[in-house]
């Protein structure tokens, strides 16, 4: 029997993770493969094969990837070009007048604009605030901009005009135009219709260069993997999309493959009525870490990009370069880890694929964490001889042994990931010390213990197939699609009619890809939220509210928020900025154990070391077979992934295939 297998795909920078799962026996199935990075189809298709399918096998492939986001860290970008209203086509030049890091004497220059400064046109048109148009757009004008697409031979363009939030008709007559002359055509108003022209222009930039990539790399998957609609990606705001909303605005996948790790976190805190969790995903490249309060992930309007604004409505993920591939350097100052990455090509030093750089998983597998006996998914194996090489020259540079070198280097690691979890609970009035901390990927089971004793985290949940969470997060995710918009009207005086004529049409324009993908009108929820700010402040903060509007209970709504949020609130005038509506289908597919999971093949014992405890005769624990609490030190596999469980640490199995991580009573 044919297309019986739903699969979710994460493609990381080390490896590309796939979960496959039968709905009718609830077989499941789970592998690792090495991630290509110039031929990501071809890894997701080894993928397939990995799990013992054929493409036919396939009905439903849903995948996250970090590639577009690489690629522009990386500049490896198409030629585009930007136009703009006459007067403006310098904003990406200029920027803001604002330093990230106030008090560095060391300022490090401005990030390059995406959009050379030759490949800017000025188009002679003028909209006010209001969308009233004050210069028409001419025909003379839209010749001579073809004019000059002609001579440079771009092959993607964004248009980014003064205002087109507010009125997108020049936008629009551009795009009808431009169509025969230019492949690619990103317009603001459809990809960040909102106020402050600088962040819109460069978030348009942004997908302008993205297009290219993202049209080529997925029409290569369309064409490999014929399975029509069946075929989606997970995109940043936590949720499912068809792959022709993505081709133009394939800035949506920015950082997809962080948010279907998430999504699996909210449907785990909510089985286990968890109210707040810190996701910690420790992947081959980076770590990244999220806070769940109420079963609902914290949301961002966007995030910085190589040191340039990109504004979409995304997951608050926040992502640091300490991942298990992080090359570990010592200086004056000590040791650092990352970000640089050995990535999958040549990866660790111990994988034995010609790594030759020390790194974190390097000193895992000195201290005995991982498994020499047996291959990661039967493909790579572990040669702790090849990690002691690379770690020795820093050993002795530091005047050290090899043990307490490589001890050294996690907890440096684990301090980094420390900082990163502070990013999101302290600096957010959270105190992560009452969080559970829910440890996934393939790296964070291992350090998950060592971060929650130095942060002070009392519980730690390892989910079920947690080297494969993100994998997993796409197939439990539901089917959505989102989009924000200015209103900036004030609170006193609101025109209520207008209002809800636009919030109600913003909403049946989220609709639209939902209904393209034969998804039934009657199964779709739209979910508003305003951001809300006071007259005189410049930031807005998130208030959900339904339909019909209630100004009166918005207003008490926002006021409670920013109580919550900075302490005070006054009865000044408020505004609503914005509006973003969200229309989804819930899924109805829960995280559940994985059925059909490879054994890792493991002594009873190995050496390994701890901080306080070095080359210590440790248990090792089939995770499969556990039935009642391990105490610690132990060392509890399965194929894919590794928890380590210093001493004073106690782990407990449920009925669904999670560990709960404790200290022991004592």
């Amino acid at each position: 029997m044919t297309n019986i297998w739903e699969i979710g795909t994460d493609i990381g920078g080390t490896f590309t993770d796939i979960i496959a799962i039968r709905r009718d026996t609830s077989e499941t199935r789970i592998a690792k493969v090495p991630s290509r990075p110039h031929a990501p189809v071809q890894a997701m298709l080894e993928a397939i094969e990995a799990v013992g399918l054929r493409r036919s096998d396939v009905k439903r492939f849903i995948h996250g990837t970090t590639r577009i986001t690489n690629a522009i860290v990386e500049e490896r970008l198409p030629k585009i070009a930007l136009i703009a209203t006459k007067g403006f086509e310098d904003v990406l030049e200029i920027a803001r007048y604002r330093r990230r890091d106030l008090y560095r004497l060391d300022i490090a220059p401005k990030a390059k604009s995406l959009v050379p400064r030759e490949m800017c046109f000025a188009l002679d048109e003028r909209l006010d605030h209001e969308g009233q148009v004050l210069k028409p757009l001419a025909e003379a004008e839209i010749e001579r901009l073809i004019a000059w697409l002609k001579e440079t031979g771009v092959e993607s363009v964004a248009v980014s005009l003064l205002h087109a939030y507010a009125n997108p008709v020049h936008e629009q007559m551009l795009a009808e135009r431009l169509k025969a002359i230019v492949p690619y055509v990103s317009l603001s108003h459809e990809i960040n219709p909102e106020a402050r022209e600088y962040e819109r222009t460069s978030s348009t930039a942004f997908n302008a260069a993205a297009m290219p990539i993202a049209v080529e790399y997925l029409s290569e998957l369309e064409e490999r993997l014929p399975i029509g609609a069946g075929l989606q990606v997970f995109h940043s705001a936590g949720a499912m999309i068809p792959i022709s909303a993505v081709k133009r605005r394939p800035l949506v996948m920015a950082m997809s493959g962080p948010a279907a790790g998430v999504a699996a976190s909210v449907s785990i805190a909510r089985q286990l009525k968890k109210s707040r969790v810190l996701t910690f995903d420790m992947g081959g490249t980076t770590t990244d870490v999220c806070l769940i309060v109420d079963g609902q992930a914290e949301m961002a309007d966007g995030k910085m990009l190589g040191d340039r604004p990109l504004r979409q409505p995304m997951l608050a993920v926040h992502s640091i370069g300490a991942g298990g591939g992080s090359i570990v350097r010592a200086g004056a100052g000590g040791l650092t880890v990352g970000p640089e990455s050995a990535g999958s090509e040549p990866g660790p030093a111990c994988y034995g694929r010609g790594g030759t750089k020390p790194t974190i998983t390097d000193a895992n597998a000195l201290l005995g964490y991982l498994n020499p006996e047996t291959k990661l998914g039967d493909r790579i194996g572990i040669d702790v001889d090849a990690a002691a090489r690379v770690i020795e020259p820093i050993a002795q540079g530091l005047g050290l042994s090899l043990t307490e070198t490589a001890l050294g280097i996690i907890r440096v690691a684990n301090a980094t990931m420390a900082r990163a979890l502070r990013r999101v609970t302290v600096e957010r009035g959270i105190d992560g010390r009452d969080c559970t901390l829910l440890a996934f990927g393939g790296g964070g089971p291992m350090h998950a213990a060592g971060l929650a004793e130095l942060y002070g985290i009392t519980e730690i949940v390892v989910p079920a197939a947690s080297s494969a969470f993100s994998a997993l997060g796409c197939l439990t995710a539901d089917f959505s699609f989102l989009q924000q918009q200015t209103l900036r009207v004030a609170l006193d005086g609101i025109d209520l009619t207008r209002v809800t004529q636009r919030i109600e049409a913003l909403g049946e324009q989220t609709v639209v890809p939902l209904l393209a993908n034969a998804i039934p009108r009657d199964s779709i929820q739209i979910e508003l939220v305003a951001l809300m700010r006071y007259a005189a402040q410049a930031d807005a903060i998130p208030v959900p509210f339904t339909m019909p509007l209630d100004v009166d209970r918005l207003r008490q709504d926002f006021l409670v928020k920013h109580r919550e949020l900075f302490g005070y609130a006054t009865n000044e005038s408020c505004v609503i900025e914005s509006v973003r509506a969200q229309a989804r289908q819930p899924s109805t597919t829960e995280v559940s154990r994985p059925t059909t999971v490879l054994r890792a093949k493991a002594a009873p014992k190995r050496r390994c070391s701890f901080d306080g405890a070095l080359d210590v005769m440790t248990d090792v624990i089939d995770r499969s077979a556990m039935t009642s609490v391990v105490i610690g030190p132990a060392i509890i596999e399965d194929a894919w992934s590794t928890v380590v469980l210093p001493a004073q640490w106690q782990a407990t199995p449920d009925s669904n295939g999670n560990l709960y991580l404790a200290k022991v009573a004592s």
